[in-house]
C-alpha cells in the first residue's frame, strides 16, 4: 500500500506535467510494476546449454504454455522475450493508447498502401504490438471477447479436429477468473483460473443509452462470452482491481518462483536451429546484453512470438516459401506458405460525437486529484476505462451472412472521450493521426465533451502478407496488410459508421444533443459530408488497425497448400517445432483476439503434454 500510494503521488505529478522525463526515467530502471512487486522476476545472463521446451516470446501464447509445461517439475522450461518486465504505466488501463509511443511497441509501420491508410502519417499504417514480459497483452485495450462460436465450428469444418467451439469452450474456462464479473451467463465463465476479467470500475451515462438504444434496435443486453453472439454489453476487461492484468501477470510472474522454469527478458531471438538433415528443431539463437547464446531444446521448440514475428523467426530459420527464401539467397528447409493469409480488423474511431455536458473523459478531465485518489487508492474512477471503451455490440450490416442470425460482421466499441479531447496526443500517436488533420478536424473542439462509436470490421475477406526484407534478423520485416483490398470490405464498413451515427442520434442520446463533429475530414472535403462515397474515402484515410493481426502461419489439414502447422501446431516438414500463438488462426474470429490466443496456449499445453506423456 505505500508502495501504490508513492507511486500515486507520482502519478499526480506527472499528470500536471511536473517532473516527467525524470518520472519515467525512474520508473523504467525501476523495472517492474507496483501491482507486480511481490512477483519479482529475477532476471540474469546464465543458462542451462540445453532445457526440455524453450518458448519464444513471452506474450499471450507463450505465457500459458510457459506456466502449463513447467507444471511437471520434471520438465525444464526457459521462455525467452526480447522486450523488458512492465512498469507502473502499463498498469493503467485508461492510458494504454500511450504505450504505442514507448519501447513496449514493436512499432512496426505497414508499406504504403492504396487502399488504406492513406491520411495517416507518410501514408503508412501504424502495427502496434507489444514488446515485453506480457507482449501485446500490455498495451492493447484490455477487451475481453472470445469471437463467436461460428469462428471455431468453421475451423473444425477446414479440417481442424478438435477445434469446434464446444470443444475449444474449456479452454476458455480454464484460463479465467472471472468471480467478480456481474451479468454473465455463469455456465460459461470461470472463477479459479490464472486471467482476473472485470468490468472497468467507472460508468459514463452513454453506457445505459448505448445498450437501451441496442435493445430499441432489437438486440439483447448480453453477455457478449455467453450463449448469444449478437447483443449490446459493458465490456469485459483483462483486469485486476482496476490495474491490467497481463499475461505476464496472470501467468508467469505467480509461477516465477519455480526451480523449472527460466524467464528471460531482454532476449532477442535471432534462429531457430533446425537440422537439415533430419529436418528436426534442436535449439536457439538469442542474443541477450550484446551477447550471442545458443540453447539447446530436449524435446521442442515452441514459437510464440506473434503474427508478425512468428512468420519472420520462421522464414529465419529456413521454414517458408521458397521462391522468396531463395530469392535473398537463404536456404530452404521447409517450403511452406509462411506470411500470407494475414488478417487483422480495422476500426473507424476517428469520429467525434459532440454533447451539452461535461460527462465524458478526455485528457483535460481526468486531470483532478479525486478521479487519481480514486483510481490509486480504490481501484475505481475513470483511470479503469481500458483505452477508454466502455461497452460494445456485435451487431449484423446488411452484408452479413444470411445463413446465420447470430454471426455478426460489426462490432461498435462506445469510447468515452473523442479524438478532440486526445490533448496529450497518445491516441492519435497510436492511430498514426498527423498533426494537420488534427488541427483541422478537432483542436476547434478542444475543450468540448465528446464520445465515440467505433466500427469494427469483424469479418474481412481482404488479406494480406508478412515478408522478410532480408537475411538480417535484427530488420523489420515487410509487412503488406492490404486493407480494404476487397470493395466489400469497405461497404460493409460504410454500413458499420452509419449504424454508429444512427445510434448517436438516436432519441435516447438527445437528451444531451448528441451532434456528429462537423469537421470534414482532409482527402474528402470534395464530396458530400456523411454521404456514402464520403464516408468510403474517410475510410480508406483514416481507418486503423485493432492491431488483431493473426494468420500468417495458418492452421490446416495435410494436404492443405495454404497450411503452415497441423491441427496440433506442428511445423509441416519440421519435427518438434510449433506455434503457438493468434498467427495460426485460419480465420480472424469475430471478436477481440487476445482472449482467444490464451485459450489457444490452454489448447496447446495439453497436446504438448500428451506428446510427450511417457517420455
Amino acid at each position: 500500500m505505500i508502495l501504490r500510494t508513492f507511486f500515486g503521488f507520482c502519478l499526480i505529478l506527472v499528470t500536471f506535467g511536473v517532473c516527467q522525463a525524470q518520472f519515467f526515467n525512474f520508473l523504467n530502471g525501476f523495472g517492474r510494476s507496483f501491482s507486480g512487486s511481490e512477483n519479482v522476476i529475477n532476471d540474469s545472463d546464465e543458462f542451462l546449454d540445453e532445457y526440455d521446451f524453450v518458448v519464444i516470446g513471452a506474450g499471450s501464447g507463450g505465457s500459458v504454455v510457459a506456466n502449463r509445461l513447467s507444471e511437471n517439475p520434471d520438465w525444464s522450461v526457459l521462455i525467452l522475450e526480447a522486450g523488458k518486465d512492465e512498469i507502473f504505466l502499463t498498469d493503467i488501463p485508461l492510458i494504454a493508447s500511450l504505450l504505442s509511443i514507448t519501447g513496449y511497441n514493436w512499432g512496426y509501420k505497414s508499406k504504403k498502401l492504396k487502399t488504406a491508410c492513406l491520411g495517416l502519417i507518410d501514408g503508412r499504417c501504424n502495427i502496434a504490438r507489444g514488446k515485453g514480459l506480457g507482449g501485446t497483452s500490455i498495451i492493447n485495450f484490455l477487451l475481453y471477447t472470445r469471437g463467436n462460436k461460428k469462428d471455431f465450428d468453421d475451423w473444425e469444418s477446414m479440417g481442424n479436429k478438435g477445434w469446434s467451439y464446444e470443444e475449444v469452450l474449456p479452454y476458455f474456462i480454464k484460463s479465467e477468473n472471472c468471480s467478480s464479473c456481474e451479468d454473465i451467463a455463469g455456465e460459461f465463465h470461470g472463477k479459479s483460473g490464472y486471467l482476473n476479467i472485470e468490468h472497468p470500475g467507472y460508468q459514463s451515462p452513454f453506457v445505459k443509452l448505448f445498450i437501451e438504444t441496442g435493445m430499441d434496435m432489437g438486440y439483447p443486453n448480453n453477455d457478449p462470452n455467453g450463449r448469444n453472439g449478437l447483443g449490446f454489453s459493458r465490456v469485459q476487461a483483462t483486469m485486476k482491481k482496476g490495474l491490467r492484468c497481463s499475461a505476464s501477470k496472470a501467468f508467469l510472474k505467480p509461477v516465477a518462483h519455480r526451480s523449472n522454469l527460466k524467464i528471460s527478458p531482454q532476449s532477442r531471438v535471432t534462429k531457430i536451429l533446425i537440422d537439415h538433415q533430419t529436418k528436426q528443431a534442436y535449439g536457439v539463437e538469442f542474443i541477450k546484453n550484446k551477447q550471442k547464446y545458443t540453447v539447446r531444446a530436449r524435446k521442442e521448440v515452441i514459437l510464440s512470438a506473434g503474427t508478425i514475428n512468428s512468420a519472420q523467426l520462421l522464414m529465419l530459420s529456413g521454414v517458408g516459401p521458397r521462391s522468396h527464401l531463395e530469392g535473398l539467397g537463404m536456404e530452404v528447409i521447409s517450403d511452406l506458405p509462411v506470411g500470407y493469409n494475414y488478417q487483422d480488423h480495422m476500426a473507424m474511431s476517428t469520429i467525434a460525437f459532440l454533447v451539452n455536458e461535461s460527462v465524458t473523459v478526455s485528457d483535460l478531465t481526468v486531470q483532478n486529484p479525486i478521479d487519481i485518489y480514486n483510481f490509486i487508492a480504490r481501484g475505481k474512477g475513470p483511470y479503469t476505462i481500458p483505452g477508454g471503451a466502455e461497452a460494445l455490440a456485435f451487431v449484423k450490416t446488411k452484408y452479413a451472412s444470411k445463413s446465420n442470425d447470430d454471426y455478426p460482421d460489426m462490432e461498435l466499441v462506445l469510447g468515452a472521450g473523442g479524438l478532440n479531447g486526445d490533448v496529450i496526443g497518445g491516441f492519435r500517436a497510436l492511430l498514426g493521426i498527423p498533426q494537420k488533420f488534427f488541427d483541422s478536424v478537432y483542436a476547434p473542439l478542444i475543450g468540448r465533451p465528446s464520445f465515440s462509436i467505433a466500427p469494427v470490421l469483424l469479418r474481412p475477406k481482404s488479406r494480406g502478407r508478412v515478408s522478410l526484407k532480408d537475411s538480417n534478423p535484427l530488420h523489420w520485416p515487410v509487412i503488406e496488410p492490404n486493407y480494404f483490398s476487397e470493395e466489400e470490405d469497405l461497404a460493409t464498413m460504410v454500413e458499420g459508421i452509419k449504424m454508429a451515427i444512427s445510434i448517436a442520434h438516436s432519441n435516447r442520446f438527445q437528451r444531451y444533443n448528441t451532434r456528429i463533429n462537423p469537421f470534414p475530414f482532409p482527402g474528402c472535403k470534395h464530396l458530400r459530408f456523411g454521404s456514402d462515397e464520403y464516408w468510403a474515402c474517410a475510410v480508406r484515410h483514416v481507418s486503423t488497425t485493432l492491431g488483431h493481426h493473426v494468420g500468417t502461419c495458418k492452421m490446416g489439414p495435410m494436404g492443405d497448400p495454404t497450411a503452415v502447422v497441423d491441427e496440433q501446431l506442428r511445423v509441416y516438414g519440421v519435427k518438434n517445432l510449433r506455434v503457438v500463438d493468434g498467427s495460426i488462426m485460419p480465420n480472424v474470429v469475430a471478436g477481440h483476439t487476445n482472449a482467444v490466443i490464451f485459450m489457444i496456449g490452454e489448447k496447446a499445453s495439453d497436446m504438448i503434454k500428451d506428446s510427450w506423456k511417457g517420455f
